[in-house]
């Protein structure tokens, strides 16, 4: 018969190893909405009122077959002198400006009309996608029980 140590110490084990295979998540979770419909979607943002939308649930556009969204962008316009904003799953485009993330694309036009796109994908919110990695809470729970049930066991 398996003694209670080598029971646990076997359960303790398979838990640690799950600890490592748990996934932080591939996907980017960006807010959508439009300033002209809330006006809290302006700057500055209050993202109080809005869920953040999980991107790899967005639907693919029909006219860009295979593509998934895989930044958020916001978009800035000044259209006739009225600021407008629109916060979206990106598919397309670059986060930043060479990269980085800290600048946005400035466009202007006639009539008095200024575009500003800024894609991002660090993180969510602006946004991050994860990879496999650790859940260090998970482990140090792990070990802290391990530790815990060889101090009761070693007193008996």
């Amino acid at each position: 018969m398996i003694s209670t140590k080598r029971t646990v110490s076997v359960y303790l084990g398979v838990a640690f190893v799950f600890g490592f295979a748990v996934l932080s998540g591939y996907s980017i979770k960006c807010w959508e909405c439009r300033s002209d419909g809330d006006p809290k979607c302006a700057d500055p943002f209050d993202n109080t009122s809005f869920p953040i939308t999980d991107c790899s649930h967005k639907p693919q556009r029909e006219h860009l077959p295979g593509l998934e969204s895989t930044m958020c962008r916001k978009i800035r316009q000044k259209v006739n002198g009225e600021w407008r904003f629109i916060r979206s799953c990106a598919f397309l485009g670059e986060p930043g400006v060479g990269n980085d993330e800290r600048y946005c694309i400035h466009r202007s036009g006639t009539y008095n009309i200024h575009v500003e796109y800024c894609t991002c994908r660090k993180k969510d919110g602006c946004n991050h996608a994860g990879v496999v990695a650790p859940q260090w809470a998970n482990l140090g729970g792990l070990l802290g029980l391990g530790y815990f049930l060889s101090r009761v066991w070693s007193s008996r």
